[in-house]
């Protein structure tokens, strides 16, 4: 049966980016929003959703698919919320950045049914900017979207098949692993760099004030490192506190680097280090 009504709950950027992406990629069923009364505003006025509810039990009515968009703490409430409501042939998915107590709540509320019922998901494509107003049809294109299957899920398969197939059509390029393998990496690739950007601009802050002309004066750079500092923290709040260990670990092992930077500014050592910083690029050439 092919899918012929989704319901996005959480139509901010991501959310509205995928029913955007979806519509100019030649899916023509229903897509339905959920949020709060003005954001569901601006998503018709921008022409992402065709109807909206603020209240999750009616939006997800008649939809074969339902995309939590929501911070990781909400998607959790909402499984819970929803999957008691949730029709036999509809499947459950999220975008939630950390997998490992998205994957835990769902197995708790779907049991055996988890492979046929959730989906865990994370798109790897995002902006400093949060909201409806910087949705972007194009935002998931060449971006990874990893997936993070139960046991014995097949995620070409079914229902889940037909939505995935539908990611790869708005460009997405699709990944599977585990929760924990999830969480360990994105701690790395995603999590840390926030970290770094977040620290970087709140030391310059407090070191210059407010009113330095430090970007300009940085140039390129600077302006590149610091540029994902403004993502709001109501996101990044609930991707810290659902993958505390990960990012400490990361954390952590950075400040052991940036520790033997400091004693080895004037040593061989910090020729080494530029040295071993530079395959990471050479690497990432070569693929």
């Amino acid at each position: 049966m092919a899918i012929r009504q989704i319901t996005i709950v959480g139509t901010g950027l991501i959310g509205g980016s995928l029913a955007l992406a979806l519509k100019e990629n030649g899916f023509t069923g229903r897509i339905v929003g959920c949020d709060r009364a003005p954001v569901l505003e601006r998503a018709r006025n921008k022409g992402a959703i065709d109807s909206g509810h603020v209240n999750p039990v009616d939006a997800i009515r008649n939809s074969q698919v339902i995309v939590l968009a929501t911070p990781v703490g909400a998607i959790i409430e909402l499984i819970e919320r929803i999957g008691a409501a949730l029709p036999a042939d509809t499947l459950l998915t999220d975008v939630g950045s950390t997998k490992a107590m998205v994957m835990g709540r769902a197995k708790s509320v779907f049991g055996r049914s988890l492979h046929r019922k959730f989906l865990g998901g994370h798109p790897m494509a995002g902006k400093e900017q949060a909201g409806m107003e910087f949705a972007d049809p194009s935002l998931f294109q060449g971006a990874a979207w990893f997936l993070t299957p139960a046991p014995n899920q097949d995620v070409y398969e079914g229902r889940c098949g037909e939505f995935v197939g539908w990611l790869e059509v708005i460009g997405a390029k699709i990944a599977t692993l585990d929760a924990e393998s999830h969480d360990d990496l994105c701690a790395w690739i995603s999590h840390l760099p926030q970290m770094i950007s977040t620290a970087l601009a709140a030391t310059l802050v407090e070191e210059f004030g407010d009113n330095a002309p430090l970007l300009e004066a940085g140039g390129r750079a600077l302006r590149e490192m610091t540029r994902i500092s403004s993502s709001p923290y109501t996101m990044w709040r609930d991707i810290a506190i659902t993958n505390k260990e990960n990012i400490r670990n990361a954390l952590w092992k950075l400040e052991q680097r940036l520790a033997h930077l400091r004693e080895n500014l004037d040593t061989r050592d910090l020729a080494m280090e530029f040295d071993r910083a530079h395959h990471l690029r050479k690497a990432t050439k070569k693929r």
